[in-house]
C-alpha cells in the first residue's frame, strides 16, 4: 500500500531503531589526536567502485565520531559520479544539486580524491538521505516495499515541488545542511503517516 502524496510504500513506526540511534548519539567526545586519521574514514567506507549500497549503509550507520571524520575527509569523488546513477539522475544533474562543478568530480574521481567542502558534506546529506528513505522501505510492512527502487524513487521524488517546502523542490535545497535538514524532516513526515 502506498501514501498517495509520497508514493512511497506506508511504513510502520520504528521507535526500537530510532531510540536506538539517538541513545548510541549520545555524548561522543573526540580528542584533536582523533581529528585527523591516517587513512581517510570515507575511503575506508568504500571499498570498491560499485559499492553504493554498501557505503550508503555504512554512513547512514556511522557513529557520530566517525560521521565527523567522515565530514572532514570528504566523500569519494567516485561516490560522487555512482549516486548520480545509483539514483538515475543526469550526472550533471546532480552535481547541480550538490552543487559540484563537472570538472571537480572528474577530477577528483579520476585521482580517488575525496570532494570535502560544501560540496562533500552536501554529498554526505544526499547518502544519509538515501540511508533513511532505505530504513523506511525496509520498515515497511507492504509487500511492496520488497521491490520498492528506494534510490529511484528519491532521485524523483527531490525533484517534484513539495507543499511542505512552500512549492520548492528538495534538490533546491541539497546543497546546504539546514536545506538537508528540512528534507530530512519531510521524509520523517511521510514516515509517520503526517504529511500531508
Amino acid at each position: 500500500m502506498y501514501d498517495k502524496q509520497s508514493k512511497m510504500p506506508l511504513t510502520s513506526k520504528s521507535y526500537g531503531r530510532a531510540s536506538a540511534k539517538i541513545a548510541s548519539s549520545k555524548a561522543v567526545g573526540v580528542t584533536s589526536s582523533q581529528r585527523r586519521s591516517p587513512a581517510p574514514v570515507a575511503n575506508a567506507l568504500y571499498r570498491k567502485p560499485g559499492d553504493v549500497d554498501a557505503f550508503i549503509r555504512r554512513v547512514h550507520s556511522a557513529t557520530p565520531g566517525e560521521t565527523v571524520e567522515i565530514e572532514r575527509q570528504g566523500i569519494p569523488g567516485i561516490m560522487v559520479k555512482e549516486l548520480a546513477r545509483e539514483m538515475d539522475l543526469s550526472a550533471t544533474r546532480l552535481y547541480g544539486i550538490l552543487g559540484i562543478a563537472k570538472a571537480t568530480v572528474e577530477k577528483k574521481a579520476s585521482a580517488g580524491e575525496q570532494i570535502d567542502g560544501a560540496g562533500g558534506f552536501a554529498a554526505l546529506g544526499l547518502v544519509k538521505l538515501l540511508g533513511k528513505v532505505r530504513d523506511m522501505v525496509e520498515d515497511s510492512p507492504a509487500k511492496e516495499a520488497r521491490d520498492f527502487d528506494a534510490s529511484r524513487w528519491l532521485g524523483e521524488w527531490i525533484e517534484k515541488s513539495q507543499p511542505a517546502l512552500g512549492g520548492k523542490k528538495p534538490a533546491d535545497l541539497l546543497d546546504t545542511p539546514t536545506g538537508i535538514e528540512m528534507v530530512s524532516n519531510i521524509l520523517g513526515a511521510i514516515q509517520s503517516g503526517a504529511y500531508v
